[in-house]
């Protein structure tokens, strides 16, 4: 092989530094690289499943619960072609590109997925990860520039340039990266378990529909009787002042709450006019958006600065007599979603909308305001574990990143 086709990367184990220089291969070289069906075979309520790219999951797993289902005779003819086995990658070609998957149970056809099966001279192991690296992100990202529809051919995917060195090397390049998954797995675990545990004290902390008196209560209260109702517009005000330029530009999101937006929005692109301004937010508010609060677009904005957002959203405070963290985790909880909602109006579903108005009008069962600190620190403090569990598993996920620019070539020394 040429010296223009051997590379090295920036990281290497000590064991391997005197060892040859990695070989740059062409995949189809080294690898079984087949597809599964392109045809539309007759679906079914029951049968044998079928997963499509969809059914591949950036954590590296397969959902195997949203699947269609073929008949025998299907799943009989696109295997003799396609038969997927343990150990197999599984690679999107259409829609979803990429989201390679290390198949660990079998049983299944597929479509519109690339199918890679190892030889001898290429760990699948090390494989799947080089196939979640930025090299190969980046060079699907060329091969697919311009495309109105997000594909990418058997072809392409053969063609590959690998970037591979022994296969100790490469074994030992897949343990190591694999550790950190089982790490990431398992934070991930963890803050899945929080989350649920929040869940649980949710449903608990707060009345049934129905009921007056929540399940869970904590001892100090348990004789100061049942919730008293309030209409929501009898503590809140609604806040409509207009932002200066000065202000930083925020977004709300169902996931993130009240949140800086990115980089790439430009004021003076977002606002051409006096029409297109801003609402001021104070720390405190919260912001709803009248299109999405059925989906749980709502949330309190919990920094120490105003900021602006756009006034296309509802903004308003509660005043002294409640508790504004506990008023977030009552007006996000589940049963809250499920009034908005009820309370949506609009011809198409897709244009259904709360009104403020609508909003204000609503009767919820609150207890004193101690008792409503009490529940917002217990609360809060969860969430500052998930919080901190979450940053946790990010640190995890950016240090295998940064691990893996290390570990394989760059683009730029392969092309």
């Amino acid at each position: 092989m040429s010296e223009q086709n051997k590379l090295l990367p920036k990281l290497r184990f000590p064991e391997f530094k005197s060892n040859q220089k990695w070989e740059v291969i062409p995949l189809s070289s080294v690898s079984d690289v087949r597809d599964g069906t392109h045809d539309s075979p007759k679906f079914y309520d029951a049968g044998r499943p079928l997963l499509t790219s969809k059914n591949l999951l950036k954590d590296g797993s397969l959902d195997t619960v949203n699947v269609s289902f073929i008949s025998d005779s299907d799943f009989e003819q696109i295997n003799k072609r396609s038969k997927v086995d343990i150990g197999d990658i599984l690679f999107g070609m259409i829609g979803t590109i990429g989201n390679p998957v290390m198949v660990k149970t079998d049983g299944f056809a597929i479509k519109n997925i690339a199918l890679i099966k190892q030889k001898s001279d290429l760990l699948n192991s090390y494989l799947v990860q080089l196939l979640n690296s930025e090299y190969i992100t980046k060079e699907f990202s060329i091969l697919n520039t311009g495309n109105s529809q997000k594909f990418i051919a058997l072809g392409q995917i053969r063609s590959l340039k690998i970037p591979a060195p022994s296969l100790l090397e490469q074994q030992k390049v897949a343990d190591c990266l694999s550790s950190l998954d089982d790490l990431i797995t398992a934070q991930n675990q963890k803050v899945e378990a929080l989350k649920q545990h929040k869940k649980g004290l949710m449903q608990q902390l707060f009345p049934a529909e129905g009921e007056t008196v929540p399940k869970l209560r904590f001892p100090e209260f348990k004789n100061d009787g049942e919730w008293s109702p309030k209409i929501l517009g009898t503590f809140i005000d609604e806040r409509s002042s207009l932002a200066n330029h000065d202000l930083p530009l925020y977004s709300l999101t169902i996931e993130n709450g009240v949140t800086p937006k990115s980089e790439r929005y430009e004021r003076a692109f977002l606002v051409k006019d006096e029409a297109d301004a801003y609402k001021v937010v104070e720390p405190n508010d919260f912001a709803f958006n009248p299109m999405n609060l059925r989906f749980g677009a709502i949330a309190r904005h919990a920094g120490d600065q105003k900021v602006a957002l756009s006034k296309y959203y509802n903004i308003f405070y509660c005043n002294s007599t409640v508790d504004s963290r506990f008023c977030e985790a009552y007006f996000k909880s589940e049963y809250m979603v499920s009034v908005y909602d009820d309370i949506a109006t609009g011809s198409l579903i897709e244009k259904r909308r709360v009104h403020f108005s609508k909003f204000l009008k609503l009767n919820l069962k609150f207890p004193e305001l101690k008792e409503q600190q009490k529940i917002a620190d217990l609360l809060t403090s969860t969430d500052n574990l998930i919080t901190a569990q979450t940053q946790q598993l990010k640190a995890y996920k950016t240090h295998k990143k940064g691990l893996m620019q290390q570990l394989f070539p760059s683009l730029q020394e392969v092309a």
